[in-house]
This record gives structure tokens, C-alpha cells and sequence, in this order.
């Protein structure tokens, strides 16, 4: 009889320890799901912004022999490659957040998937950090 209640003292010590495992990486990953949402919620605005800058960039595109006559000095070579730059750099960043927004699994209980979803996210709010601030420097000086 020892014996018995023993082995289920020993069972349930065992059931509780992992449950309260899972208890805790449930919490870690709500946490990682969290922060991922979080960093996509900031960031997700900006596209509006990248669609229409690079509409802009179109019309600049399509008016570049307009711009020529109203300022000669610029070089308009030079101007169309950084602006076809731009507008790439712009609807890569557009493109990454949608493939991402199509892949991200936000019910997984994988952490360390989650860790690397973050680190994804970290990324692309960089991504778009920098080609916002390149398409406000750009777009400016040809106002």
C-alpha cells in the first residue's frame, strides 16, 4: 500500500513540475507573439506612406525631361537611378511585410519559431527605418 502511494505521489510530483513547465512557455510565448504584433502594428502604417511615394516616384520617373528644363542643373541620369532605387528599396520593404504577414503563425508554441519571428519583425522595422528616412531625403530635393 506504501508502495502505491508512493508511485502516485511520485506520478503527481512529476504531472505538476511539467505542467508548470508549460505553463511557463505558454507565458513566453504570449509574451514573443505579443511583441512580434506589436512591432508589426508600428510599422504597418508606414505602407501607406511607401505606396504613395512610390507613386510619386513614378510621376518624377515619367517627368524627368519636365524637371530638366525647370532646374538644368540636375542630373537626370543619376536622378532616375536613385529614384528607381528608391522605389525598389520601397516596395521590398512593402513586399517583406506582406510575405511576412502571410507566413507568421501567431498560434505557435514553438519559442523558439516566436524568437525568430521577432528577430524577423526587429528586422524588417530597421528595413523600413531606413528606407523611409532614404524616400524623406530623396523625395525632398526634388520638391
Amino acid at each position: 500500500m506504501k508502495k502505491s502511494f508512493y508511485v502516485a505521489l511520485g506520478a503527481s510530483l512529476v504531472l505538476v513540475s511539467c505542467q508548470q513547465k508549460s505553463t511557463k512557455n505558454t507565458v513566453a510565448d504570449q509574451k514573443l507573439t505579443a511583441e512580434a504584433i506589436a512591432i508589426h502594428d508600428e510599422i504597418m502604417p508606414q505602407i501607406a506612406v511607401f505606396d504613395r511615394n512610390t507613386v510619386k516616384i513614378d510621376s518624377l520617373l515619367a517627368n524627368l525631361s519636365d524637371i530638366k528644363k525647370t532646374n538644368s542643373e540636375i542630373d537626370t541620369t543619376t536622378l532616375k537611378n536613385e529614384l528607381t532605387t528608391l522605389k525598389r528599396n520601397l516596395e521590398d520593404a512593402t513586399d517583406n511585410m506582406m510575405t511576412w504577414m502571410k507566413d507568421y503563425n501567431p498560434d505557435s508554441t514553438d519559442i523558439d519559431y516566436q524568437k525568430a519571428e521577432v528577430e524577423k519583425v526587429r528586422e524588417m522595422k530597421k528595413q523600413f527605418e531606413d528606407v523611409s528616412a532614404e524616400s524623406t531625403k530623396k523625395l525632398s530635393v526634388t520638391k
